[in-house]
């Protein structure tokens, strides 16, 4: 009413002014473009705002570069975009051998602790990643929306709120006392049959989760559950599937089993964590789906070393022990098969800030470094449903950018150690 009392230009002195964007450049000694699968020398980024417009040629000398903003100069260094994992659990504690740990925190300590591991993440030069299951039912949301918020440093990050898992399965808080009563709050997810997912799948959508994980098979770090038992069947991963997409999002599932792996993918599941146990039937059906593998290979040796050192239950070791040469002979031949791979680590097994330690073992076991780097930016955008958003440097994309000392596709190990980090056009690394 107020308004049609009022002319356009008395009703414009009354809103606030809209600040343009901030404007700055960024000069590439070198840029990688994983979307071309190429490398290009001394390049100019414009970023407007919280996005990249435009991507050219730096042209002559330093002093003829652009006078309207700031050049920040990383002309000695090798640019490219943020990096993306797709396997992470950042909210939870670090794994160790105190298997009831989820059970001595309150949700404000856990809060805590997520901040802490978001932090890590960001500055590993990850600016994206993917929370694939927290004990506290929807945490990561609201750890999720505390980043985006800018309250407290991180990625962006897409979560699924909690794990869709059978009783007793390989998303549950097992090995305590029989009387122990777990928190409903950590068995949101838990499903009895496809009914219960529907309702359970679309609580947790509602309740702010980005994407649904289901526990399809049993897990290597969570005892009483073999990695090859089959734990949902086909029907009730279906059901998550069709709950997914009346609401425009898909569904991941933990899969190490073979069995578990083809059912999953047969209901429509988009992607297949770990696929440890994975069979050459499983990766055509993948390759023939559209399927993404995403599969930790880095962590066998971890939990190896590290769980031993530490005490870990035996359970755990030798689960670890049957799967981890499986897991990378199945991910050897899904590359060789053509399968789109995503890169994921399942950070939080093993310190938050150490997710690029992979990646030489994806160029061990099949991948050139070209592949690797662009399983952790375009693929992964891919996967997420977020091409032209994140892991690319084109105009409209984020200004989500790390640089490094050295060449990363003569040597992907140089990638752990980021030198500079921007976020949203934001420097928030700057060694």
């Amino acid at each position: 009413m107020i308004a049609r009392l009022l002319s356009a230009a008395a009703l414009a002195a009354l809103l606030p002014a809209v600040a343009s964007a901030q404007v700055s450049y960024v000069r590439a000694g070198k840029l990688i473009d994983p979307q071309a699968g190429k490398v290009l020398t001394d390049q100019l980024l414009r970023i407007e705002g919280e996005r990249i417009v435009s991507v050219g040629p730096w042209k002559g000398a330093p002093e003829d570069g652009p006078k309207d903003a700031k050049v920040i100069d990383w002309s000695g260094l090798t640019v490219l975009p943020g990096l993306i994992d797709m396997h992470t659990h950042i909210v939870d504690d670090e794994q160790s051998e105190n298997i009831a740990l989820p059970l001595l925190r309150t949700a404000a300590q856990q809060a805590y602790i997520g901040a802490g591991h978001a932090r890590s993440t960001l500055m590993a030069g990850f600016t994206s990643a993917r929370d694939v299951g927290t004990w506290r039912a929807l945490g990561d949301a609201a750890l999720r929306d505390a980043i985006n918020e800018g309250l407290v440093p991180g990625p962006r990050m897409s979560v699924a709120g909690a794990y869709v898992t059978a009783p007793g399965g390989g998303g549950e808080i097992t090995g305590v006392a029989p009387d122990v009563t777990i928190p409903a709050e950590m068995r949101r997810g838990v499903v009895e049959d496809a009914a219960d997912v529907h309702k359970k799948v679309r609580a947790l959508l509602v309740g702010g989760a980005d994407f649904v994980k289901l526990i399809a098979t049993g897990a290597v770090l969570t005892e009483g559950t073999e990695p090859g038992q089959l734990e949902l069947s086909e029907d009730e991963i279906r059901a998550a599937v069709e709950e997914a997409a009346k609401r425009g999002t898909y569904v991941t599932a933990h899969a190490h089993g073979a069995e578990g792996i083809k059912i999953a993918v047969r209901a429509g599941v988009r992607s297949i964590e770990h696929g440890s146990l994975i069979d050459d039937e499983g990766i055509a059906l993948m390759k023939a789906k559209g399927a993404f593998l995403v599969a930790d290979i880095y962590n066998g040796d971890f939990i190896d070393t590290y769980g031993r050192e530490q005490g870990w239950p035996e359970g755990m070791i030798r689960k670890n022990r049957e799967t981890t040469d499986a897991q990378r002979d199945g991910f050897r031949k899904a590359v060789k098969a053509g399968v789109k791979i995503a890169y994921g680590t399942d950070a939080g097994v093993y310190p938050h800030g150490w997710n690029a330690r992979q990646m030489p073992y994806m160029v061990k076991y099949g991948m050139t470094p070209m592949q690797a780097i662009q399983s952790a930016t375009t693929v992964a955008a891919e996967l997420m449903g977020k091409t032209g958003q994140v892991g690319c440097h084109a105009p409209g994309c984020y200004a989500d950018l790390i640089a490094v000392a050295g060449d990363p596709v003569a040597d992907v190990s140089v990638l752990t150690k980021v030198a500079k980090v921007m976020k949203g056009g934001t420097v928030v690394k700057d060694d």
